[in-house]
């Protein structure tokens, strides 16, 4: 496999919906724009699927496992695809210390407080994947961190998130087709 590209989210209709799940939810455009449906992969606890776009291969998947568990998941998507160099892992999530709507790509770099990303360093071993971060803000006033990005999405910030998704959609092909390098150039620099 060329790359791997892991959206994380919840599993479960309640979550479905929610700021939590953007990556999940690019994930799973990924696998409609390439014909390429998630299917259950039990043995990886994880929904899976794999693609060919302009001849390089690209496996997607997204974990079954709890946002708090995803590096499990990871850690066997990673076995079962051959992937050896943690730069050819992709994890497309949601960054609440971006604007809405502002989708970034980075390689390596800490976890900035979001649990899937620090339970994936524990089983992977390392920071050295890319991220594809789609920017949800931070909850208005006070308010409680958790509560927010288990929410879901209102009025135009929905439809703001749900461009932020075919952009981060994008950039997963822009690393695909052109590395990570090209495609921080081009997406960070808008």
């Amino acid at each position: 496999m060329d790359l791997l590209a892991v959206g994380l989210g919840n599993p479960g209709s309640e979550y479905e919906q929610t700021r939590h799940n953007l990556g999940a939810a690019t994930v799973d455009l990924l696998a409609r724009r390439h014909g390429a449906p998630l299917r259950r992969a039990r043995a990886l606890s994880a929904l899976a699927s794999e693609a060919t776009v302009d001849g390089h291969s690209l496996a997607l998947a997204f974990p079954q496992t709890f946002m708090n568990d995803s590096g499990r998941a990871v850690r066997a998507l990673i076995r079962r695809y051959g992937i050896l160099e943690l730069a050819r892992l992709v994890v497309v999530h949601d960054e609440l210390d971006l604007p809405v709507g502002t989708v970034r790509v980075k390689l390596g770099g800490g976890t900035a407080g979001h649990n899937g990303l620090r339970s994936i360093e524990a089983h992977v071993g390392g920071a050295g994947f890319a991220r594809v971060r789609i920017g949800i803000g931070h909850p208005p006033g006070r308010g409680d961190g958790a509560r927010y990005v288990l929410s879901a999405p209102r009025g135009t910030e929905r439809e703001a998130l749900a461009v932020s998704v075919e952009e981060a959609a994008d950039a997963v092909e822009l690393v695909l087709r052109h590395g990570v390098d090209a495609a921080m150039n081009a997406v960070n620099g808008r």
